[in-house]
């Protein structure tokens, strides 16, 4: 009850403030110089508190909010999913030098083979209009003396429950390049003492591009799937900016023929 009585009064506040200033606002133009020196001061002390709120506002509303799981699925998907690493804010942004192996954040990993690492990762707020993600991931690569990069996501256990071979896992990744890159997404699904491995080329040319993984003609013994992970990786990054604006994964069942 309270707040809401405080809420009214605000409103009336308001609506008594501004009607002053548009009355103040008609009177400027033939009032004395010594009241209109007085408005001026009051107003531009306002406008700078109200520019500040404005500020604030348009930066905060136009960015994805912190936690949003709001993604593009395709008709019948029956599981979708991003990684947090997408979607909520890490513990240690960012690292430099980055080591073999070195995982990020849980479910995300960095691998290379370089002798001397100059490489350098960071989780980076999306600001962006058209972004949909929170939160994106830039990898800055000056000299590269390996022969690979990847970075290695793994799905969670939903994404093998129910699995089966008339089901398509897809891929769809928001990329920025500083220059020309390939990229090639694998698929791996561990069943049994075995893992199935499909690697499919991301289409260059545009930023959000995808990928759909084909389980009909693989070897997996559907009984036996036990987990799923995406490998990401990077040929020839030397010198170049990669910025991974949104990933996510989905699966749908193929049509029944």
């Amino acid at each position: 009850m309270v707040g809401k009585i405080e809420g009214v009064l605000d409103r009336l506040l308001q609506k008594r403030a501004l009607r002053r200033w548009e009355e103040i606002a008609e009177a400027a133009a033939t009032v004395d110089p010594d009241t209109l020196r007085g408005w001026r001061s009051r107003a531009r002390a306002m406008r700078r508190q109200l520019d500040r709120v404005i500020h604030q506002a348009e930066h905060r509303l136009a960015l994805p909010v912190i936690g949003s799981n709001a993604m593009r699925k395709p008709l019948g998907t029956d599981w979708a999913w991003r990684p947090d690493l997408w979607r909520g804010p890490m513990p240690v942004p960012g690292e430099a030098s980055v080591p073999n192996r070195m995982p990020f954040c849980e479910g995300a990993t960095v691998f290379h083979d370089c002798r001397v690492s100059e490489l350098t990762v960071r989780q980076i707020r999306n600001e962006r209009e058209s972004d949909v993600a929170p939160f994106g991931f830039r990898m800055d690569v000056f000299r590269f003396d390996g022969s690979f990069l990847s970075l290695v996501i793994d799905l969670p256990e939903e994404a093998a429950r129910g699995l089966k071979l008339r089901h398509l896992i897809r891929l769809d990744v928001i990329v920025e390049l500083e220059k020309p890159l390939e990229i090639f997404a694998r698929l791996n699904v561990k069943h049994g003492p075995n893992t199935e491995q499909i690697v499919l080329e991301l289409p260059l040319g545009a930023q959000e591009v995808m990928v759909e993984f084909d389980l009909t003609y693989s070897k997996i013994n559907e009984k036996r799937i036990e987990k799923l992970w995406i490998d990401l990786i990077f040929e020839g990054p030397e010198m170049n900016q990669i910025i991974l604006r949104d990933v996510t994964v989905s699966r749908r069942p193929r049509a029944e023929m």
